[in-house]
Protein backbone atom coordinates (compact mmCIF):
# COMPACT_ATOMS: atom_id res chain seq x y z
CA UNK A 1 0.00 0.00 0.00
CA UNK A 2 1.12 3.52 -1.24
CA UNK A 3 0.96 5.85 1.73
CA UNK A 4 1.58 9.91 1.29
CA UNK A 5 4.52 11.37 3.12
CA UNK A 6 3.56 14.56 4.91
CA UNK A 7 4.03 17.24 2.36
CA UNK A 8 2.19 14.85 -0.41
CA UNK A 9 -0.99 14.66 1.85
CA UNK A 10 -1.32 18.61 2.85
CA UNK A 11 -0.69 19.21 -1.70
CA UNK A 12 -3.43 16.55 -2.16
CA UNK A 13 -5.40 17.90 0.44
CA UNK A 14 -5.16 21.11 -0.64
CA UNK A 15 -6.00 20.13 -3.94
CA UNK A 16 -9.00 18.01 -3.20
CA UNK A 17 -10.07 21.27 -1.13
CA UNK A 18 -9.86 23.18 -4.41
CA UNK A 19 -13.00 23.39 -7.03
CA UNK A 20 -10.42 23.29 -9.97
CA UNK A 21 -6.92 22.98 -11.35
CA UNK A 22 -4.60 25.23 -9.18
CA UNK A 23 -1.20 26.27 -9.57
CA UNK A 24 1.99 25.60 -7.56
CA UNK A 25 2.31 28.87 -5.73
CA UNK A 26 -1.77 28.66 -5.16
CA UNK A 27 -1.04 25.01 -4.03
CA UNK A 28 1.11 26.18 -1.49
CA UNK A 29 -0.59 28.80 0.08
CA UNK A 30 -3.65 26.61 0.67
CA UNK A 31 -1.67 24.08 2.15
CA UNK A 32 -2.03 23.33 5.88
CA UNK A 33 1.44 22.20 7.03
CA UNK A 34 3.00 22.65 10.03
CA UNK A 35 6.00 24.94 8.73
CA UNK A 36 6.97 27.38 5.35
CA UNK A 37 7.32 24.72 2.87
CA UNK A 38 9.78 26.68 -0.23
CA UNK A 39 7.53 27.19 -3.59
CA UNK A 40 10.48 25.29 -5.20
CA UNK A 41 9.65 22.35 -2.87
CA UNK A 42 6.48 22.20 -3.31
CA UNK A 43 6.77 22.46 -7.29
CA UNK A 44 9.16 19.43 -6.78
CA UNK A 45 6.45 17.29 -4.87
CA UNK A 46 3.50 18.06 -7.49
CA UNK A 47 5.63 17.03 -10.22
CA UNK A 48 6.78 13.89 -8.69
CA UNK A 49 3.15 12.76 -7.73
CA UNK A 50 2.47 13.60 -11.35
CA UNK A 51 4.81 11.78 -12.37
CA UNK A 52 3.16 8.66 -10.16
CA UNK A 53 0.19 9.25 -11.95
CA UNK A 54 -1.65 11.05 -8.79
CA UNK A 55 -2.16 14.34 -10.57
CA UNK A 56 -3.07 15.72 -14.09
CA UNK A 57 -1.47 19.38 -15.43
CA UNK A 58 -2.24 21.30 -18.09
CA UNK A 59 -0.51 24.18 -19.11
CA UNK A 60 -1.81 28.29 -18.66
CA UNK A 61 0.61 30.63 -20.10
CA UNK A 62 3.88 29.67 -18.13
CA UNK A 63 2.50 28.05 -15.21
CA UNK A 64 1.44 24.42 -14.61
CA UNK A 65 -2.13 23.98 -13.06
CA UNK A 66 -2.81 20.85 -11.11
CA UNK A 67 -5.70 18.47 -10.06
CA UNK A 68 -5.64 15.51 -8.65
CA UNK A 69 -6.08 12.36 -10.90
CA UNK A 70 -8.98 10.29 -8.56
CA UNK A 71 -11.05 12.28 -6.02
CA UNK A 72 -10.50 11.60 -2.64
CA UNK A 73 -13.10 9.08 -2.12
CA UNK A 74 -12.13 7.05 -5.48
CA UNK A 75 -7.85 6.96 -3.62
CA UNK A 76 -9.21 6.12 -0.88
CA UNK A 77 -11.34 3.11 -2.18
CA UNK A 78 -8.61 2.35 -4.33
CA UNK A 79 -6.05 1.92 -1.66
CA UNK A 80 -8.66 0.17 0.39
CA UNK A 81 -8.69 -2.36 -2.37
CA UNK A 82 -4.72 -2.86 -2.38
CA UNK A 83 -5.02 -3.43 1.33
CA UNK A 84 -7.51 -6.23 1.12
CA UNK A 85 -5.98 -7.75 -2.27
CA UNK A 86 -2.63 -8.15 -0.77
CA UNK A 87 -3.38 -8.71 3.10
CA UNK A 88 -3.12 -12.48 2.94
CA UNK A 89 -6.74 -12.98 4.59
CA UNK A 90 -9.04 -10.94 3.30
CA UNK A 91 -11.43 -12.35 5.32
CA UNK A 92 -10.06 -11.95 8.93
CA UNK A 93 -8.83 -8.01 7.51
CA UNK A 94 -12.14 -7.43 6.67
CA UNK A 95 -13.38 -8.38 9.99
CA UNK A 96 -11.07 -7.10 12.30
CA UNK A 97 -11.83 -3.79 10.29
CA UNK A 98 -15.63 -3.91 10.81
CA UNK A 99 -14.99 -4.03 14.61
CA UNK A 100 -13.39 -1.45 14.69
CA UNK A 101 -15.15 1.20 12.83
CA UNK A 102 -17.83 2.97 14.58
CA UNK A 103 -21.26 2.17 14.72
CA UNK A 104 -22.35 5.12 12.15
CA UNK A 105 -19.42 3.85 9.53
CA UNK A 106 -20.90 -0.04 9.89
CA UNK A 107 -24.30 1.58 8.57
CA UNK A 108 -22.36 3.12 5.51
CA UNK A 109 -20.74 -0.08 4.99
CA UNK A 110 -24.24 -2.17 5.11
CA UNK A 111 -25.76 0.81 3.10
CA UNK A 112 -23.05 0.08 0.26
CA UNK A 113 -23.19 -3.25 0.20
CA UNK A 114 -26.85 -3.07 0.00
CA UNK A 115 -26.26 -0.65 -2.95
CA UNK A 116 -23.33 -2.87 -4.77
CA UNK A 117 -25.63 -5.85 -4.75
CA UNK A 118 -28.65 -3.98 -6.12
CA UNK A 119 -26.51 -2.14 -8.55
CA UNK A 120 -27.36 0.70 -7.34
CA UNK A 121 -25.15 3.86 -7.66
CA UNK A 122 -22.72 4.76 -4.36
CA UNK A 123 -23.83 7.55 -2.36
CA UNK A 124 -27.36 7.75 -2.04
CA UNK A 125 -28.46 7.38 1.55
CA UNK A 126 -31.39 5.16 2.62
CA UNK A 127 -33.47 6.17 5.04
CA UNK A 128 -33.84 4.79 7.84
CA UNK A 129 -36.94 3.07 7.05
CA UNK A 130 -35.61 1.51 4.05
CA UNK A 131 -32.49 0.08 6.12
CA UNK A 132 -35.60 -1.81 8.76
CA UNK A 133 -37.05 -3.31 5.03
CA UNK A 134 -33.44 -4.54 3.83
CA UNK A 135 -32.24 -5.44 6.91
Amino acid sequence: MKEFGELEAAIMDALWSADGPLPVREIRARMHYGREVAYTTVMTVTTILFHKGLLQREKSGRAWLYHPNETRAEYSARVMGEVFSGCGDPGATIRRFVAGISAEDRLHLADALVEAHAGHRPGRRRRPADREVAG
